[in-house]
């Protein structure tokens, strides 16, 4: 069957007026006196003619008193750049802490503010809790005097391996207050990714769990935090949150009488006061933790201001925060997307959504039902995800109300024409914006955003965020943005949360992203991307995926999105390999659903689909059946694991895959 066409070229949402006219973004513009997007994009990204000073210099310097950023002590400049956009120094001389602005001064103020709600949890058996700023406060200060009372001082790491409870924002804005780095790990890693990361990053604490609940059964955490803790060493003490009931003996979990203690007994019997520290803007917050093509993880180093300006700024503006806003963004706290989805919220005192389990436990239908029944306003997801909940029919999200909803979001990966639709048409009911970003852990935000009073074409990006100096080059570095050209995604300038180098070192930092583009210095992000005649921004997937085939580049995304849309396809991912006629040929692999047969009739309908869609020279040269695919805990497919299993070469670095097994099964696709 021939997949229903979705017009990448035509505008699908235009927001209502009022709408446009009531959002953070056009207030903002307002009160400058800026009149359209385009001198927007110009007065905060580059600068205007007769101006001296950068529009990121304006912009990042006015956005302090603008979202209320309070500062213990002021900065004496808005950044010192001696040393090259590589090594930008954002408000030196200032004194902040995280904890101050996400927590503390909303706990200290009226009752209404600090009863009001920072966090309603689910776990997947459907018990709830609704958790105060007022109780999220005691919580941290327990944990920062438990930090301090086992020794932990400003700079050292500490490691969170925790399922997604309450308790992990607690531990999180804790380690902010103490001036501890907060190293999160996902809670699906097995016992060599956690190592890795604990060895790396040498944290004395280790926060975990029983375990959780995880599709109707218990996943247990401590036996492979034992694991890996015994590999890396470091670890002097594991606080141990009961979830599973383990401390009455309804789960067996290993123990260690010399380094172990229960959450009640650490952080739980400690005092609720705490005088949060002021601490440079430059110092660490957290080490979060990126896969390389090749080597060890990269340890991605953030600051106290990065992290609360960039975080604060993006929920603003991008997803319109408004005070009576639930947000549910789905993610672990071991993704870039926790903490940004905590702080950014946080820091006007918004209410959070944070769900425990599987998205289709006990069925299909269980985010549409958490939307409804909690009221959410904001509902972000990653592409992968809405792909496998759009094959369940519309049926199973028609039969909820979703007009709470206000904006939708994305991230991780790009889109096919036809899920973004449907995305659009069933979850937002055609009329909230879907604000599909892209940006990275190393800037702990977004390099591309759309602002919520813009049209949108379908799988769009907006453009740049705001505040972000960002261009299209070709391999010399020269900008073919305006030519609507295919090629690389770069930042021409530094930006508070840029990582202000890696763990391991400036060399590898410099190597990974400033050796592609040296005169000037350019931050190459690793994207393919593209802007249209009428100014909007695409990706086509990272650039070392992109498909040359015959002197034509596509993104595998276009490949697979044909693929994905055939009835019997639920999950696809194209690959390049050499080819001695055309350079490189395409090789896709295919899950079909449930119910379907792999069969040489329907490899032979795929590929001719391809052919028909995107031209003859993409048509893969092999397309073989597979039962899962090597993803990130993010739901990203891990490409390059796929193509060397194809090769026969080595990945390198998958310890942020979710499902190893999956390389074996690759191996034995047919």
């Amino acid at each position: 069957m021939a997949p229903t066409e979705v017009d990448t070229d035509e505008v699908v949402h235009e927001p209502d007026e009022a709408f446009a006219e009531a959002t953070n973004v056009r207030q903002f513009m307002r009160e400058y006196g800026i009149e359209d997007y385009d001198a927007l994009i110009e007065r905060t990204c580059t600068g205007v003619e007769g101006v001296e000073e950068s529009g990121v210099d304006w912009f990042w310097d006015e956005l302090v008193d603008y979202l209320g950023i309070e500062f213990y002590e002021e900065y004496d400049a808005v950044r010192d750049d001696t040393d090259g956009p590589q090594f930008t120094d954002w408000y030196p001389g200032g004194e902040l802490n995280i904890a101050h602005n996400v927590l503390d001064r909303h706990a200290a103020t009226d009752a209404a503010a600090r009863n009001s709600v920072a966090c309603i949890w689910e776990g997947e058996p459907g018990d709830e809790r609704h958790v105060t700023y007022h109780d999220l406060h005691r919580g941290a200060n327990r944990v920062a005097n438990y930090l301090e009372s086992v020794g932990v001082e400003t700079g050292d790491t500490v490691g969170l391996y925790m399922a997604m409870v309450p308790e992990v924002i607690a531990i999180l804005y804790g380690c902010f207050k103490v001036g501890a780095i907060a190293v999160p790990i996902f809670s699906g890693f097995g016992t060599d990714a956690t190592a890795t990361r604990i060895s790396d990053s040498e944290c004395s604490v280790l926060f975990t769990g029983d375990g959780f609940y995880r599709r109707g059964g218990e996943v247990l955490l401590k036996d492979t935090a034992d694991e890996a803790i015994d590999e890396a060493g470091h670890v002097e003490h594991a606080v141990v949150y009961d979830r599973l009931g383990a401390r009455d003996g309804d789960v067996e979990i290993p123990w260690n009488d010399d380094r172990d203690e229960w959450w009640d007994d650490a952080v739980a019997s400690q005092s609720s006061a705490y005088e949060t520290k002021s601490l440079p803007s430059d110092q660490e917050s957290m080490l979060l933790y990126s896969s390389g093509t090749t080597g060890t993880p990269k340890g991605i180093v953030h600051t106290h201001a990065g992290i609360q300006m960039q975080c604060a700024k993006e929920l603003h503006f991008g997803f319109d925060h408004k005070p009576e806003d639930r947000f549910f963004w789905v993610s672990d706290i071991g993704w870039m997307m926790g903490p940004w989805t905590l702080v950014g919220n946080h820091t006007f005192g918004g209410t959070v959504f944070m769900y425990e389990g599987a998205p289709d436990h006990p069925g299909p239908d269980r985010f549409w039902d958490m939307i409804e029944r909690h009221g959410l306003t904001a509902f972000g997801i990653s592409p992968t995800a809405i792909r496998a909940l759009r094959k369940h029919g519309d049926a199973n999200v028609d039969e909820y109300d979703l007009s709470s909803l206000r904006l939708l979001g994305s991230t991780g990966e790009p889109w096919d024409p036809e899920s973004w639709q449907w995305f659009y048409d069933n979850v937002g009911g055609g009329n909230c914006p879907i604000i599909n970003i892209s940006g990275g852990t190393e800037i702990c935000g977004c390099f591309l955003m759309p602002m919520p009073d813009r049209p949108l074409k379908p799988c769009t990006l907006g453009g740049p965020g705001l505040g972000m100096d960002i261009d299209i080059v070709d391999a010399d570095g020269n900008s073919i943005a305006d030519g609507h050209e295919r090629g690389y995604l770069v930042a021409r300038d530094s930006c508070p949360s840029m990582t202000k180098s890696l763990w391991s070192g400036d060399e590898r930092y410099l190597a990974e992203y400033w050796s592609t583009f040296e005169d000037p210095p350019l931050w190459n992000h690793g994207d393919w991307a593209q802007k249209d005649e009428d100014g909007f921004w695409f990706l086509h997937g990272r650039a070392d995926d992109t498909l040359n085939v015959a002197g034509r580049k596509i993104g595998p995304a276009e490949i697979e999105g044909v693929l994905i849309d055939h009835d019997a396809v639920n999950q696809a991912a194209a690959v390049g390999v050499p080819d001695e006629t055309t350079g490189t040929a395409v090789v896709a692999y295919v899950v079909v659903e449930d119910e379907i047969e792999p069969s040489d009739e329907l490899r032979d309908e795929l590929v001719a689909l391809v052919g028909e869609e995107h031209g003859k020279p993409f048509r893969p040269r092999e397309l073989l059946f597979v039962e899962e695919f090597p993803k990130t805990q993010s739901g990203k497919i891990i490409r390059r694991a796929i193509s060397a299993v194809h090769e026969g070469e080595d990945p390198g670095d998958l310890s942020s895959m979710e499902n190893p097994g999956s390389l074996e099964k690759l191996r034995e696709a047919s």
